[in-house]
């Protein structure tokens, strides 16, 4: 369905960096949403359970062998599963989307990754500091003066974040997907943000 967000979650993944991105999507300020504009679906490499950092365990909906054709966006999931061999199955799932113009988001590790396969280099990005993604990219990595130290960094329909952008992220995606209007987006970022004493003083 070309209205699902895929969430790819390799073994080790920082379960904290979805929270948001995904929440806002299954749900408003009242409850649960009756008709969301998207729904969420997690890619792991098989069809196993996947871990998380933390311990959790996510029952996948797809493998990466079975992930579908279309969809609305794509977005991976930091992690210690990025530096791993597993990761490379990834790459042409990037290729693909990239070539589809498909809305794509990296965060932590996973922006390390797209700078090693070259995926970082003809868009303004940040990550987890310029000095990592020379580390992972290497000779593949050719785009350091295209690097923003920002939160979040949304250039050509791809938003990188470092790790701990969590809501930078989340903002920055639901803008792409026009989730709900900027205004209401806003309003979450900030609720979130700023905390409820702070927005709502006694």
């Amino acid at each position: 369905m070309n209205n699902e967000v895929l969430y790819i979650l390799l073994p080790d993944y920082a379960a904290h960096e979805a929270v948001y991105l995904s929440q806002a999507i299954a749900s408003d300020e009242q409850s649960l949403k009756k008709c969301p504009t998207y729904v969420n679906k997690v890619v792991a490499p098989t069809m196993d359970p996947v871990k998380s950092i933390g311990g959790f365990r996510t029952v996948p909906d797809y493998s990466l062998d079975t992930i579908p054709d279309e969809y609305a966006a794509l977005v991976l999931i930091g992690g210690f599963g990025w530096s791993t061999a597993i990761a490379d199955k990834v790459v042409p799932i990037v290729n693909k989307a990239m070539k589809d113009g498909k809305i794509i988001g990296a965060i932590c590790n996973a922006v390390s990754f797209m700078a090693k396969h070259s995926f970082l280099n003809n868009i303004r990005h940040t990550g987890n500091g310029l000095e990592q993604l020379k580390l992972w990219g290497k000779k593949n990595y050719t785009n350091a003066t295209m690097y923003v130290h920002k939160q979040a960094v949304n250039d050509k329909n791809i938003v990188t974040a470092n790790g701990s952008a969590t809501l930078e992220f989340a903002r920055e995606l639901l803008l792409l997907l026009e989730n709900d209007t900027p205004e209401r987006i806003e309003m979450y970022y900030q609720f979130n943000r700023q905390g409820f004493c702070t927005l709502f003083p006694d």
